[in-house]
């Protein structure tokens, strides 16, 4: 009797232990797929990984090299502006003015006569001295008047044929004549270009001689100045339309065929541009 009460002793402790570890056991819904045990994020790829560092190395700024590069774009003309003036004196200040009023209206009058429009010639300047019986004196003898006139031609064939009308009809000073484009901005962005892709070969060539490879730009300047040739009266557009143009007087420069006797020779302008430029080498 003892052993079989100890058969079922046993039998009662192995099903409480059942029940008890069923309980204890966490529970998955009835048609759930138990789920994968969750994977190590995913390392970037060899090839990613190679060209990030490819792309560092070639924009490493702690090595670089420093070039410059100019081009010039030489174009002829089509723009010309000239600045003529009338210079009076008399006794009086009216019996000045007048005098010089009725030579400037002849003036203007003989230029619009060669097809120049109203808009193209305008006052530049209009000064009045007093004249001193000597340096020492301050006894006022006379006044002098310089009255001056920028004329815009669209025509610069007329240039020469506008100076001598003017002169006829009573200019005596010529103050200035300069030849400029219209496209200054089209001639100019051409320039630009040509002068960054110098740059870009002599960075290659300073690389290569060094014994590197010029990587990616770092930095870019460009090089910007205001050259002016002529009156220092001239207007704020005369100083614009000068920026980075130099006049060419070779006459074998430029298309036109001016007459032999013409003392005004077209030429070519060019437009130049200049730029820094740095890169990174590898």
């Amino acid at each position: 009797m003892q052993t079989n009460s100890k058969i079922v002793n046993l039998a009662l402790l192995l099903v409480l232990a059942i029940i008890a570890w069923n309980i204890s056991r966490p529970q998955t819904p009835v048609g759930a797929q138990p789920q994968p045990a969750a994977l190590p994020a995913a390392q970037p790829a060899s090839a990613a990984a190679a060209l990030t560092a490819s792309t560092d190395a070639a924009c490493d700024s702690s090595r670089s090299v420093q070039v410059s590069g100019a081009a010039v774009v030489t174009v002829v003309p089509d723009r010309a502006l000239l600045q003529l003036g009338v210079r009076t004196t008399g006794s009086t200040p009216d019996g000045t003015h007048n005098l010089n009023v009725q030579a400037i209206q002849q003036v203007i009058r003989a230029v619009r006569a060669l097809g120049v429009a109203e808009q193209d010639i305008a006052t530049d300047y209009f000064i009045v001295y007093p004249v001193y019986e000597d340096y020492n004196s301050l006894f006022i003898k006379g006044y002098q008047i310089d009255n001056t006139i920028s004329i815009t031609l669209r025509e610069v064939e007329l240039a020469d044929d506008v100076i001598l009308a003017a002169i006829k009809a009573g200019a005596n000073e010529v103050q200035d004549i300069q030849f400029y484009t219209s496209e200054l901005r089209k001639y100019r962005d051409q320039a630009r270009e040509m002068a960054v892709k110098a740059a870009g070969e002599k960075a290659q060539a300073l690389a290569g001689a060094a014994g590197a490879q010029a990587g990616c730009v770092l930095s870019i300047n460009e090089n910007t100045w205001s050259q002016y040739y002529g009156s220092w009266r001239g207007g704020r557009d005369t100083m614009l339309w000068a920026q980075n143009t130099i006049q060419n007087v070779s006459p074998s420069a430029g298309s036109a065929d001016p007459a032999a006797d013409s003392p005004i020779s077209l030429g070519k302008i060019s437009v130049r541009a200049e730029v820094n430029l740095s890169y990174s080498l590898k």
